[in-house]
């Protein structure tokens, strides 16, 4: 809570993987100054603001007046403009990031650095609690080289707190409707000798049991009426994940800054509630799995000669998920069941998936005197998948394994010749390897092992430049590549499916942005605005398609031409240290730019209409008030007010779907209250809230309903 009491425009370091990289050795005093100073992060009392000095179109999010709340790093994201959060359900639920109208794949994220690719559901942003980020770098667009990465959409970085000194302590826990609970504890200690550990441990479990509205199966009849809605409660989506994370190494050492080494654990048990769509019902589906990753990163600036930097990170995740699929009997919403056929409720399955991810990131940066800067940066990406089966009591081990490697390198160049503008260039070399069982058979029981290379070159360049004291521009241009995911290559195993053979995807991204922020004594504003263009070709595209026996399941494929067009801008007013009010809104059309039908001659007559499930228009914001020195010295009160807005989206291309209320997303406007009482400077915290209290219907994919009206309640220790 000590953050609330921070005056509303602060400045905060960038974290050493952004496009310039921090320097802690003080024996290099006049360096450390000068690359803070490029560094510099403008944070409005918010918790949104512009990283200044870059220009790449960052946006920093400052998670320390969130950490007394029940959010958690997904939950956060949804301050920043631009950025959308879709969710299917409740607690542990799927969970997809959408910036400036790209989303889930396109968008990548990382934590401290290192890609998050591969790790396992168990481990996702939105299970990872709020108090476990210093704060979130967002990246609109085009990504620096220091990421090594081939996202489209943008890049998402969480930064964990490593200024620890002495020793600390975080502890919190949670409890809410639907038999929510969240606890959280995370402590460390720097000693002077540089010797430094920080063990974190968290966990999140929800039965998800609430309501919605649903049309019914009738076994009888084995109709569905689509017509005829039910307020039905959720009984079969339990949901808990545990996780733990230890580091030890020292810093301040004169051969390493920073050397540590991690081991994360981290556990998960879902039931299986829905499918793709919501009126197919599943009564004893589910999954589990479980994960280990070893780590390493070394950090040293002025190694060999002054100004030449080297951050290396290497990680290994072993994640093993099982799918159970094998009941004998179909439910409906009512918790009626019904003998199937055969056994299995979607398909009969008892499989596992053993993942083997490899990665290894190298950035060197070397500055010339304090004009130009050089960066080169590689990461490898090795990954593999065991498929076997645990029907039979013999364990069946698929002959032939799932593979793919990425390899990603850039060298960037940035000049700074004055505090007014500086400039960056880049280029990019992508290459891919991909090998797996393709089927020979139309009953698809006899497979070959085929393997494919790719490589492809990018580029970009990116300006910032300071038109006045406190207003800046940025213009920012990439030739892009985004090489398949795991999943859009080699499916999950159980509700998508994947395509070995699906091609990358190509973009011309430009991003033009206008920021102003100033302070007239007690008044503090921030402004900013920003335009959009994507023109992208072999589009990946996550589609639905119709099982037998009225069942649903998800498959990727190459659409030729997209092309996005849009905006987003957000405002911030502050007064003194008491209140803070602001918003964001955003319009991204993503439109199909194909004149013919995909593999015809035939004119397309989706030509300039919106592509199919992808909200286009949604907004945000919120109002905050601090009661400092509350019933006692020390004590601070806050009141927070947010809201989301969503407007109505179409499940089918919005000249066809838009034609029958069955295929769209309604407009939705959710409201939330949190109540926070601080004492002792923060040390402890009490907080309530109270979650879409107007008990709105929200939906962030088609039919997939989210909880309605939710009571929470927390308690933190921070030492």
């Amino acid at each position: 809570m000590t953050a609330l009491c921070l005056s509303i425009i602060s400045v905060l370091p960038l974290s050493a993987q952004s496009d310039s990289t921090k320097v802690h050795n003080k024996r290099h005093g006049e360096h450390i100054d000068k690359e803070t100073k490029l560094n510099e992060v403008v944070v409005v009392a918010g918790g949104v603001g512009r990283v200044k000095k870059s220009a790449f179109n960052t946006i920093a999010v400052d998670t320390r007046e969130m950490q007394n709340t029940t959010k958690n790093l997904s939950d956060a994201l949804s301050k920043a403009p631009g950025l959308k959060l879709r969710e299917s359900g409740g607690v542990g639920s799927d969970m997809s990031l959408m910036m400036d109208g790209f989303s889930g794949k396109h968008v990548k994220i990382f934590i401290d650095g290192i890609p998050q690719e591969g790790v396992g559901a168990s481990f996702g942003l939105n299970n990872i609690p709020i108090s476990y980020a210093n704060r979130i770098e967002v990246y609109k667009g085009v990504v620096p080289v220091g990421f090594g990465t081939d996202a489209i959409g943008g890049v998402v970085n969480v930064v964990t707190n490593k200024r620890h000194s002495g020793w600390h302590l975080d502890a919190s826990y949670s409890y809410g409707s639907f038999n929510t609970h969240k606890s959280n504890v995370s402590f460390g200690q720097t000693f002077k000798s540089g010797l430094t550990y920080e063990i974190t441990a968290f966990q999140n479990y929800s039965d998800n049991n609430y309501r919605v509205n649903s049309p019914v199966e009738d076994f009888e009849t084995g109709r569905i009426d689509r017509d005829k809605q039910e307020s039905v409660k959720r009984f079969h989506d339990t949901y808990h994940n545990e996780a733990a994370i230890a580091k030890v190494g020292v810093v301040g050492k004169s051969w390493a800054d920073r050397l540590m080494a991690g081991l994360t654990w981290s556990q998960m048990y879902k039931e299986i509630q829905t499918g793709v769509r919501q009126e197919i019902v599943y009564g004893q589906k589910h999954r589990r799995s479980h994960a280990l990753q070893p780590s390493v990163e070394y950090v040293k600036h002025n190694l060999f000669t002054r100004g030449l930097g080297l951050t290396v990170t290497g990680t290994y995740n072993r994640d093993v998920t099982t799918n159970v699929d094998t009941a004998s009997y179909k439910y409906n919403w009512r918790g009626e069941t019904a003998l199937l056929n055969s056994p299995g409720e979607q398909s009969l399955m008892h499989a596992r998936a053993t993942n083997h991810n490899w990665n290894a990131t190298a950035t060197i940066n070397y500055y010339l005197g304090t004009t130009h800067l050089f960066t080169l940066n590689n990461v490898l990406t090795d990954f593999r998948r065991c498929n076997a089966s645990l029907l039979t009591s013999e364990v069946l081990t698929d002959a032939i394994d799932k593979r793919t490697r990425k390899n990603i390198t850039g060298l960037q160049y940035r000049l700074t010749p004055t505090d007014k503008w500086n400039f960056s260039v880049f280029g990019k070399y992508y290459n891919l390897y991909v090998a797996g069982p393709v089927a020979t058979t139309e009953a698809q029981d006899e497979y070959v092992r085929t393997s494919h290379r790719m490589d492809f070159w990018g580029y970009g360049a990116a300006a910032t430049w300071f038109i006045i004291d406190g207003l800046q521009t940025k213009l920012s241009y990439e030739k892009a590549c985004r090489l398949p995911t795991i999943e859009e290559m080699f499916g999950d195993e159980d509700l998508e499916t994947g395509d070995i053979g699906i091609k990358p995807e190509r973009s011309h991204n430009v991003n033009i942005n206008l920021s102003y922020s100033n302070r007239f004594g007690q008044h503090s504003i921030y402004l900013e605005g920003g335009l959009v263009y994507r023109d992208t070709k072999d589009y990946i595209q996550r589609n639905i398609m119709s099982m037998s026996g009225g069942k649903y399941a998800a498959s990727y494929i190459n659409y030729g031409n997209v092309r996005t067009k849009g905006y987003n801008f957000s405002l911030r007013y502050a007064l003194g240290r008491w209140l803070s009010i602001g918003g964001n809104f955003t319009k991204m059309n993503v439109c199909d730019n194909m004149k013919t039908s995909m593999g015809s001659t035939a004119a397309n007559i989706n030509y300039k209409q919106r592509i199919s499930n992808l909200p286009y228009i949604f907004a945000d914001s919120d109002i905050n008030l601090y009661w400092h020195n509350c019933a006692k010295k020390g004590n601070t009160l806050s009141l927070t007010y947010d809201n989301q807005y969503l407007h109505s989206f179409t499940y089918y291309t919005s000249n066809i779907g838009a034609n029958k209320g069955d295929y769209v997303v309604p407009n939705q406007f959710s409201h939330n209250m949190t109540l926070t009482y601080s004492m002792m400077r923060g040390r402890y915290s009490v907080s309530m809230e109270c979650r879409n209290f107007t008990n709105e219907k929200l939906y962030d994919n088609f039919s997939l309903q989210k909880a309605g009206r939710a009571f929470y309640g927390k308690v933190r220790v921070h030492f």
